[in-house]
């Protein structure tokens, strides 16, 4: 008996330490999805995600909307793939920054990822209605 509660007190704190919130692991999906999404061209279930709202400073050094983008999807465009890597996610109540890395295929298309352009990104993600 104590045994079995010694083991469920080291699960309960290994988990409240070591793992990620609820909120941390929902972004994290999201962030995939998002990328799997832009390599399918799918602006349908983009535009589930995006608010009317949502902007972006693209590679050119432009602001777009995603009006823009979807035209720009529509138009034939297909983005190149990307591989993110997410080094930091900060929560402030109903927002959450993600910042880090990511490599995107170049328009050659170039299959290994060593000849990737690096950039770094950040996302900013809001909760409204206990969704992000």
């Amino acid at each position: 008996m104590k045994a079995s509660i010694l083991i469920i007190v080291f699960i309960l704190v290994t988990t409240i330490s070591f793992g990620q919130s609820t909120d941390e692991l929902e972004i994290r999906r999201l962030e995939k999805h998002w990328t799997e999404l832009l390599d399918k061209g799918d602006t349908t279930s983009l535009l589930e995600i995006w608010t009317k709202e949502y902007v972006v400073n693209n590679p050119n050094g432009r602001i777009v909307t995603t009006k823009d983008i979807v035209a720009l999807m529509k138009s034939g465009h297909v983005f190149p793939k990307v591989e993110r890597i997410i080094e930091k996610i900060t929560f402030n109540q109903n927002i959450a920054i993600v910042m880090g890395k990511e490599l995107q295929q170049p328009s050659n298309m170039v299959p290994d990822q060593d000849n990737w352009i690096p950039r770094r990104f950040t996302n900013v993600w809001i909760k409204v209605d206990n969704q992000w």
